[in-house]
């Protein structure tokens, strides 16, 4: 009997593998999960207003992927409903109830202590970054035209000339600061520099000048796209320059001979 059962178990085993080798088994394809779709929520510039004070937020003349691929949104979103916004209204908690509260940005600046450096930090931030913002467009990008083109051809040689020194300008600059194009009183052309939130107008810093373009290089303005790479980012900004604004401000200031407003 014993030896019975063990013969039906052979046969068994024997009659499975050989249905196996008969019916041949396919492969499963199993789906692979779809690729998740990372969408980015973008604000509205306009919904950015400033606490209540003398100066207020300029409005943004563009959305904020308008820039894209050169500064991508989520930077320019957090540059200017964080950042900006942050200088605007403590620059607005320094001024209130004095007399600074009836002046311009531009009288602040150049009259200002910089010993008080809670109002140089921020008064510059807020100039500073109101005249970065205002320089940017979508059809930004090229050459600019007229008066201000035969200056920089006359001051700098060529237009790639200028680009070059303004990068190199930008790219030197150790830590948080700016780069500038700058005219002086005869209408003659510089790039400079300068540290943090200093600016041109700013009294015995070592640099003068009406402001025409102002380059942003602390690492807000460029780290989220370009990490350590702010040479790709100097290089980016070029393609969005708004060189209409730069030449109005150019010729306003050959007529006034003074800082230009960018309130």
């Amino acid at each position: 009997m014993k030896n019975v059962r063990i013969a039906l178990s052979i046969f068994s085993v024997v009659l499975i593998f050989t249905s196996c080798n008969e019916k041949k088994l396919t492969e499963v394809q199993v789906p692979l999960p779809e690729e998740e779709v990372t969408t980015i929520q973008l604000g509205n510039p306009a919904d950015i207003i400033a606490n209540e004070g003398a100066f207020k937020m300029m409005p943004l003349p563009y959305s904020y992927d308008a820039l894209e691929p050169y500064i991508d949104a989520k930077t320019m979103e957090t540059h200017y409903s964080k950042h900006h916004l942050g200088y605007i209204n403590k620059l607005n908690e320094i001024v209130s109830g004095t007399t600074l509260e009836t002046l311009t940005i531009e009288e602040i600046l150049k009259s200002l202590d910089l010993e008080n450096k809670t109002l140089r930090n921020n008064a510059g931030g807020y100039y500073n970054h109101n005249l970065y913002l205002s320089n940017l467009s979508s059809k930004g990008g090229g050459e600019p035209t007229g008066s201000l083109h035969a200056a920089i051809v006359k001051d700098f040689g060529s237009f790639s000339d200028f680009k070059k020194q303004l990068a190199e300008t930008a790219n030197k600059q150790f830590g948080s600061g700016w780069a500038w194009l700058v005219t002086d009183k005869t209408g003659k052309l510089t790039t400079v520099g300068t540290a943090n939130q200093d600016n041109p107008l700013m009294p015995n810093i070592g640099v003068t000048g009406t402001p025409l373009l102002a380059l942003d290089v602390w690492e807000h303005a460029y780290y989220l796209k370009y990490q350590n790479k702010r040479n790709n980012y100097v290089e980016a900004f070029f393609n969005v320059i708004n060189w209409k604004i730069v030449e109005k401000r150019y010729d306003e200031s050959l007529k006034k001979n003074q800082p230009i407003k960018v309130q």
